[in-house]
């Protein structure tokens, strides 16, 4: 099992955020901004946490629920847009996750006491007004591989979340604005990179390499002599090395080729630079040298992608959860509900999105995910 160290975010969804995010220096490990996010490879498993989120005063409580509101248990219903299941936990359980120390597993258990094995993702939100103290922005535990090729070993941890072989991956993230503004794009990405793929020294992400996406890294450098490099991503002059302001960007070149999006006649070659160390400039670092490995040269180390791009997956299932201490108010419902169908639309979000990128669009129009709940996925 492998846990990326903690890195921290973004946390407000806003244009001048954005433009403060963006001047901050590169991550290294806990003295930068840029996006705190984490990766589990439930590999072995043993035990793993996740937790927190919630905006402006959306958690009064809904005692008068609509007639179509589906309450599998007191604390634990589909709201009646078949969109969202609201978990109401203890304030002890629920503070666990504000403290990394909360039970996914409990969860997803959950879950599949009353749905069916229909799901790829798991998608687990606080409500947190604010981001947590020390804690990471979104964590990804990944539960099994059935892809070749992508630098991740074949396994299969399914039934420790309850799932008899579907569920690929369990997200979990703070605060339910994190929808629009990331790291949403860059956890469910984790779920194909960075397993070894890359060889980086950004634990789980794409490091000093011009693989440039939502896990890090940049697409432009500049030899700027004496060993030193300036890396740049997306037209910003910088980029980070383990994320890349949440979801303003779309998925990069090789993010799309694990992802089993793009064959390999299309993946790019990738430069990686030796022994990377930060300036402390925002994008600056000093390194040894820069390597580049062409396609073939990482089909060659991994062998190909098995599924292939013509026989990979495209549509993905997914359910979320949002866990809270009391009973969700209708217009908090509403709230998550319209993120969701927008992050989840194939075609342009909304146009208070801004700038930010929804999956199909940040696929490149070549992959969506459906967070609606159907008949069919209700046991």
């Amino acid at each position: 099992m492998l846990r990326a160290p903690k890195r921290k975010g973004i946390t407000l969804l806003n244009a001048l955020f954005f433009l403060f995010l963006f001047s901050i220096t590169n991550i290294s490990c806990s003295t930068d901004n840029l996006e705190e996010v984490g990766i589990v490879d439930d590999e072995t498993s043993t035990d793993e946490p996740e937790s927190p989120e919630n905006p402006e005063n959306t958690e009064d409580s809904d005692d008068s629920n609509s007639p179509e509101t589906m309450e599998f248990e007191e604390n634990f219903v589909l709201d009646e847009d078949m969109k969202l299941v609201n978990f109401v936990l203890s304030d002890t359980e629920y503070n666990k996750f504000i403290t990394d120390d909360g039970d996914l597993k409990m969860v997803s258990k959950k879950v599949y006491e009353y749905f069916n094995d229909e799901f790829d993702f798991i998608f687990v939100l606080s409500v947190e007004e604010s981001q947590p103290q020390n804690l990471y922005y979104g964590i990804s535990y990944k539960v099994k591989n059935d892809v070749e090729g992508i630098g991740s070993s074949i396994y299969d941890g399914t039934s420790q979340y309850g799932s008899d072989g579907k569920l690929k991956s369990v997200i979990y993230m703070p605060r339910t604005e994190y929808i629009v503004s990331g790291p949403f794009l860059h956890e469910i990405a984790h779920y194909w990179a960075n397993h070894g793929f890359l060889s980086t020294t950004v634990g789980g992400h794409w490091g000093y390499s011009s693989a440039g996406g939502q896990l890090g890294g940049f697409d432009e450098l500049d030899d700027l002599g004496g060993g030193t490099y300036h890396g740049k991503v997306n037209g910003r002059n910088g980029f980070g090395a383990n994320a890349n302001g949440g979801n303003s960007l779309p998925y990069s070149n090789v993010e799309l080729y694990v992802m089993g999006l793009i064959g390999k006649d299309e993946l790019e070659s990738i430069q990686v630079a030796e022994n990377p160390v930060s300036t402390g400039e925002y994008g600056k670092f000093t390194a040894d040298g820069i390597t580049t490995l062409t396609s073939a040269d990482l089909v060659t180390e991994h062998g190909e992608r098995i599924p292939s791009v013509q026989n990979s997956q495209k549509e993905f299932n997914a359910l979320t959860v949002i866990i809270s201490t009391s009973k969700l108010g209708q217009e908090k419902i509403d709230s998550i509900n319209k993120d969701l169908e927008n992050f989840s639309r194939k075609g342009e979000p909304d146009s208070y999105w801004g700038d930010t990128y929804n999956f199909w669009k940040a696929t490149g129009e070549r992959a969506s995910i459906t967070i609606q709940v159907s008949n069919g996925d209700i046991k």
